[in-house]
């Protein structure tokens, strides 16, 4: 299992600037086209994995990542329904800016700190959860983002990763490879201003590893007690995993 792989690009620190400059780009209008997109059922995602990891942010004194947290919907979230030590990251600062005036509008106070997933600069045995939504996919190796999640966790620590997916050979996954290929990048191109952004979005997701063999990996690393639940048809799953 390698890691994210955009056009045109032929090796890791490649793939890795051009998915920071794509991000950059479309930080001022990312959320619009994510709600357009998604028909808003990305609120409902979040939601969902907030949900299952309330059992964690209730740890007395608990202490949370949201990795790769983009413009911070996810980050929110978590800190709304707990009085968790929540932090963000993000290797995008166009990202962060965005998601720190959001964080100030909401009277929220939630650090934020600019870091590569695969080297963040935490200690061993840190946090009680980490969360990372939509952007695991987006790493340039996969296994190693497993491993430094691992790291930072403390022993009964759980990793939460909510990802796109393939929904399968089902009427829905035709009518939804159709919407990714053809409809996706048309509509967010527009939105954004970026349609090579848009037409990456597919792309990747294509070559994701499936909700299975990602929960293979997640044992590969260590992790235990590994569940997924496939959301909205399979086009989405969130995986969890306990150190």
């Amino acid at each position: 299992m390698k890691g994210t792989t955009p056009a045109g690009t032929v090796s890791q620190q490649e793939a890795s600037r051009w998915v920071r400059e794509m991000f950059g780009r479309i930080a001022p209008r990312y959320d619009l086209a994510n709600h357009v997109l998604s028909l808003n059922l990305d609120r409902r995602w979040r939601g969902t994995a907030v949900k299952r990891v309330e059992h964690i942010l209730r740890r007395p004194g608990a202490r949370v990542l949201d990795l790769c947290c983009g413009t911070g919907d996810l980050l929110m979230g978590l800190r709304s329904k707990s009085s968790a030590f929540v932090m963000g990251s993000d290797f995008s600062h166009p990202m962060l800016t965005a998601a720190n005036e959001k964080i100030a509008r909401r009277g929220f106070r939630c650090p934020l700190f600019e870091a590569d997933a695969l080297t963040l600069p935490l200690a061993d045995d840190m946090l009680d959860l980490i969360t990372i939504a939509f952007g695991f996919r987006n790493l340039v190796d996969y296994q190693a983002g497993l491993g430094e999640m691992y790291r930072v966790l403390k022993p009964s620590g759980m990793a939460a990763i909510l990802e796109f997916s393939q929904p399968g050979d089902t009427l829905f996954g035709t009518l939804y490879g159709f919407y990714s290929r053809r409809v996706l990048p048309v509509i967010g191109g527009a939105l954004s201003g970026s349609r090579d952004a848009y037409a990456y979005l597919p792309e990747s997701i294509g070559k994701f590893p499936s909700a299975g063999d990602l929960a293979d990996h997640m044992r590969n690393a260590g992790f235990q007690a590994v569940e997924f639940i496939r959301l909205t048809g399979g086009s989405v799953a969130l995986h969890l995993g306990t150190k």
